[in-house]
């Protein structure tokens, strides 16, 4: 096979059922069944029966879609698929990298993302902080009106608004509390943005107002275990690949309240001279965004047997 790399979603790509594709595969089934027990509560009931608010619950999100991510792997391998030659996760989906590449088991893993979950909702009041996204305007535009509105508030104000996902050359997600979320999303349209489309989510993720939580994760890193990666995996925070337990954690504290730099990630997979990237989850969200940091990489989604057919025949 040629090589490749696996990429892993994060929040977003979620919807209920979105394993019953695989029908009764051993490898999903297995993979339900350990994360299931590990978490004390039935994953793959929650997954095929929702509800939809129900799983877009920032505490349900995390754990299944990890879940979806390193199901779709399994499958891959025991169809016989060769292993990848580098990994990646927007986000949350460090976390599968992370699990794919032999870093955690699955059975450490889950519960840990709904610790991160929790307290990423915890560290800020529902409400009192935003997300949106912006379009058509470049990341050096977007970070300085997002400094234009912060300063408009005067000096020593607790408003914040930060360029926290850097997922394309003309999409960046902005996030901090809501009114200057609000007053970017203004300074960014009349700056030239096409588009500044606000999100669903329940907290301002990756903003420097998850400190909190990210203390929090840093104790619950501590005592978790890591292993050495068998696979090399790019990390968001600061697009390196790490093989030292303790700077791992490191990265994964500071992902918390630091940016997603997912164009640079694209960019350090094709450097590995990789063309072809190959997303596990149950959407197309990562593979339509590596197409547009770079044309010239090859993307494909891995989330049911036809699409598994269809990796199998490309990666040939």
């Amino acid at each position: 096979m040629k090589k490749f790399a696996f990429v892993f979603p994060g929040q977003g790509s979620q919807a209920v059922g979105m394993l019953d594709a695989w029908g009764d595969h051993p490898a999903v089934r297995e993979t339900l069944k350990e994360s299931s027990d590990a978490m004390g509560e039935d994953l793959g009931r929650l997954i095929h029966e929702g509800p939809a608010d129900v799983l877009a619950m920032t505490v349900n999100t995390q754990p299944v879609m990890l879940v979806a991510g390193i199901a779709a792997l399994r499958v891959w391998c025991a169809e016989g698929g060769a292993q990848p030659s580098v990994v990646a996760g927007h986000s949350l989906g460090e976390y599968s990298a992370l699990v794919a590449a032999g870093a955690l088991t699955l059975a450490q893993a889950v519960p840990l993302v709904r610790f991160r979950a929790q307290a990423m909702q915890d560290a800020v009041p529902s409400g009192a902080g935003a997300m949106a996204a912006v379009l058509g305007l470049g990341a050096d535009a977007v970070e300085a009106g997002c400094r234009e509105a912060q300063a408009s508030f005067g000096p020593g104000s607790a408003e914040v608004v930060e360029a926290v996902n850097f997922n394309d050359p003309v999409q960046t997600v902005i996030a901090g509390s809501r009114a200057a979320v609000d007053k970017a999303c203004e300074v960014l349209k009349a700056g030239g943005a096409k588009r500044t489309l606000p999100l669903p989510v329940s907290a301002p993720f990756h903003s420097s107002l998850m400190k909190p939580a990210a203390e929090k994760l840093k104790e619950r890193l501590a005592e978790t275990p890591f292993a050495l990666p068998l696979i090399p995996v790019i990390n968001n925070i600061d697009v390196a690949v790490e093989s030292d337990p303790d700077r791992i954690r490191d990265a994964l504290y500071r992902q918390a309240f630091g940016p997603v730099r997912w164009v640079e990630c694209v960019g350090a997979i094709k450097v590995r001279g990789i063309d072809t990237v190959v997303e596990c989850g149950p959407r197309k969200v990562l593979t339509a965004m590596v197409k547009r940091v770079d044309p010239s990489l090859t993307g494909a989604a891995l989330f049911d047997p036809a699409t598994l057919a269809e990796v199998r025949a490309l990666l040939a």
